[in-house]
């Protein structure tokens, strides 16, 4: 009797699509460019949000502790950036400017950490993570003070994080289908 290997998927590029997409988007309105509105909290939902969160899981179940925790840290952000923004908890006061500055310079300091680990990874993960804690403390700083244009430069490195993220999926989805490097990591 013959048995068939199975071959398990790997969850990573849907993990750095929902991350980068959504980020990309969102850091649009930072810059200015787009309003925020139900497109951008949608996309928190679904691909920021969802889709990270059942990566990480995957990631979890095929032993990849990195990997499995951001996806599922950052999906978790988004769901938690999404009900700051309806706050549909009734006699709970609104995110003022200091609280988002707190809760921006949290998620700093957990992605410096996590950007540590990314010194064993390729290129393209130090580039999005270490990206991804200048967005973080950028976006804390305009919160604590307040200074608008500190919002706008933030949203322009955060288009290139989310781009970075992109990048990063197409490279393992791309090299995966063609068994060799199309799209250099590093």
């Amino acid at each position: 009797m013959s048995t068939v290997a199975s071959k398990h998927a790997n969850p990573g590029p849907l993990g750095l699509l929902g991350f980068g997409m959504t980020t990309v988007l969102l850091n649009l309105h930072n810059a200015g460019l787009l309003p925020l509105s139900i497109v951008i909290v949608a996309m928190g939902i679904a691909l920021g949000g969802l889709a990270q969160i059942l990566a990480g899981i995957r990631e979890m179940k095929q032993g990849n502790t990195f990997a499995g925790t951001a996806f599922t840290a950052y999906g978790l952000f988004w769901w938690s950036l999404v009900l700051i923004w309806v706050n549909p908890f009734k006699g709970i006061e609104g995110g003022d400017s200091t609280s988002l500055g707190f809760y921006l310079l949290l998620w700093c300091i957990f992605t410096a950490f996590m950007f540590i680990g990314t010194l064993k990874h390729n290129r393209a993960t130090q580039v999005v993570f270490g990206s991804l804690t200048i967005l973080f403390l950028l976006l804390a700083i305009g919160d604590f003070t307040g200074i608008h244009v500190i919002h706008t430069i933030a949203g322009i490195e955060g288009i290139f994080c989310g781009l970075s993220a992109i990048y990063s999926a197409m490279g393992h989805i791309v090299n995966g289908e063609y068994g060799k490097t199309i799209i250099p990591l590093g």
